[in-house]
C-alpha cells in the first residue's frame, strides 16, 4: 500500500477525466503516472515513485504539459518515473523522500 505524500493530496481531485499507469519494478519499487486535462484544459501530469514499502521516494505535480497530450504526457512521465527510480537507487534511498511541483514540463 502506497503512503502518498502531500504532493499526491494536493493532486486528488477524482472528478477530473485521468489515465493512469501504475508498474511495480523487479525490486519492488511502485511507478504511478497520471495524466489529467484540468478544468481550464490544460494537461496535467503526476509522478510518484515509492519503494517497495509503500513510502514516497519522489512526488511531482506539472500543473502544464504545453502542446501535449494526455498520452503523450503519460509517456513522457512514465520515463521520467524511471529515472527517478533509478536516481534512488544510487543515492540509497534513505532519505525522507521528495516533493517537488513544477510550472511546466520542460
Amino acid at each position: 500500500m502506497k503512503k502518498r505524500g502531500e504532493t499526491y493530496r494536493q493532486w486528488c481531485d477524482p472528478i477530473l477525466h485521468h489515465q493512469t499507469h501504475e508498474q511495480t519494478l523487479d525490486d519492488g519499487t511502485c511507478l504511478d503516472v497520471q495524466t489529467r486535462l484540468s478544468r481550464t484544459g490544460a494537461t496535467q501530469l503526476f509522478i510518484g515513485v515509492y519503494d517497495a514499502d509503500g513510502n514516497v521516494v519522489c512526488e511531482q505535480i506539472y500543473d502544464q504539459r504545453p502542446g501535449e497530450t494526455m498520452t503523450r504526457a503519460l509517456m513522457w512521465g512514465v520515463g521520467h518515473a524511471r529515472q527517478l527510480a533509478a536516481q534512488g537507487k544510487e543515492a540509497q534511498v534513505g532519505r525522507s523522500g521528495l516533493a517537488a511541483r513544477a510550472n511546466t514540463g520542460r
